[in-house]
């Protein structure tokens, strides 16, 4: 085990830790005044649940040993043989060290999805979806590409989380969307309540990042530093490719639109962050930001309620980034080459990827939400939603004035 990589990567691991808070604060700014502490708890809530499931079982059924490019082994369950050994899927660090970087990773994973049923959920049913999204679709995604699965056996790459992460939280907010049906008085507008807030979160957001994608290297090396690098040129990037669409389209750039295009690019880099060159994240960042902002777009003409447009930045960015990869990769950054650099399977990997993602983290997430509806119920009754889930659900008010 290699102290300067341990040192790195429990550094990283709170860097992405902070990722969450960061999260409720970019949520919190969006929804209505009524429900900026409920969409808070969504976070903290998953900072408790999910921690606590990855340790007694999440961990050993993402990172096990393989079962049949399916499933890991129950060989760490409640962290048996984890406390004191190196991690063997990094063996120069600590197993302890290892695992709390990728429950970070979970966690995360599993606040994003909360902006796609936002403003309307009960709080049981989203503890009770959460755990088992976690335990029936996270856990399976984590193992097929970075546990030794079926998707990293086909030669389909991930660095930092394009599939288990984005597109992955995009399908399961797209199939919770569909379910609880569309928030009350949408045809009225709603207005964000602290855009000034979901700025700070934001910022913070792209802060966290360079923890989850340059340490995704796992190593304090030359990798690490070539993610972190490409994963800011493709934010700043971002920023200038929604920025432009926006203005294009509407006659005027917003800050919610130059914050979500910093997102957007962040979002679209993350599978290829230790796969491609710097002027290839320069590309995938713009065009990043120019197809997230479509697909933000695409909700009203496809009748969804997204609430915090998780399916147009991280579900579009994810699967454009994916794809991306198996374009732009070059073997000289991480012995990886894409369609571009003489290597067409490895395209065609990552376009499998991206349809067995969505396919099965869609359906998974609807068979779990009938599941959780039948047990405890799904939404908030309309009296409930009208008075806020601030004061209906915690019996508490985000703002005094």
């Amino acid at each position: 085990m290699n102290a300067a990589d341990t040192g790195y990567i429990i550094i990283c691991a709170a860097m992405v830790m902070l990722m969450t808070p960061a999260l409720a604060l970019f949520y919190g700014g969006l929804v209505r005044s009524r429900n900026v502490l409920a969409t808070h708890m969504h976070s903290y809530a998953s900072l408790g649940i999910i921690t606590v499931l990855w340790v007694f079982v999440g961990y050993t059924l993402a990172f096990g040993e393989d079962v049949g490019g399916i499933i890991g082994s129950l060989s760490y369950v409640f962290m048996r043989g984890v406390e004191g050994a190196a991690a063997p899927a990094a063996p120069q660090l600590p197993h302890t060290v290892f695992m709390a970087f990728q429950c970070m990773f979970a966690v995360l994973t599993v606040s994003l999805i909360s902006g796609g049923y936002a403003e309307r959920i009960r709080f049981s049913a989203m503890l009770l979806f959460s755990g088992l999204w976690l335990i029936f679709v996270y856990a399976p995604m984590a193992h097929w590409v970075w546990g030794g699965g079926w998707m990293a056996k086909m030669g389909a790459v991930d660095f930092a989380g394009g599939a288990v992460v984005h597109m992955a939280s995009g399908a399961a907010a797209l199939a919770c969307a569909r379910a609880l049906g569309p928030r009350l008085s949408l045809d009225q507008g709603i207005v964000p309540n602290n855009l000034p807030l979901t700025l700070l979160g934001g910022g913070l957001l792209w802060f966290g990042w360079f923890g989850f994608n340059a340490g995704s290297a796992l190593v304090a090396g030359t990798l690490a530093g070539h993610a972190l690098v490409t994963t800011h040129v493709a934010s700043a990037c971002g920023i200038l490719g929604w920025m432009l669409a926006e203005w294009k389209r509407t006659g005027k750039p917003t800050t919610l639109g130059v914050i979500s295009g910093a997102l957007a690019g962040l979002v679209a880099i993350t599978p290829a962050a230790g796969f491609v060159g710097l002027l290839s994240a320069v590309l995938i960042g713009f065009v990043g930001g120019v197809v997230c902002y479509g697909g933000v777009l695409l909700k009203s003409r496809l009748g969804y309620d997204d609430a915090l447009d998780v399916v147009g930045i991280h579900g579009v960015g994810g699967t454009w980034g994916a794809l991306a990869t198996g374009l732009f990769a070059v073997a000289s950054v991480n012995e990886v080459n894409g369609l571009f650099f003489g290597n067409p399977h490895q395209l065609w990997a990552q376009f499998v990827s991206v349809v067995g993602t969505w396919i099965f983290v869609y359906v998974a997430s609807r068979v779990l939400l009938y599941i959780v509806d039948a047990a405890v119920g799904l939404r908030v009754t309309p009296d409930a939603e009208l008075t806020g889930l601030d004061l209906s659900e915690h019996n508490e008010r985000g703002y005094a004035l």
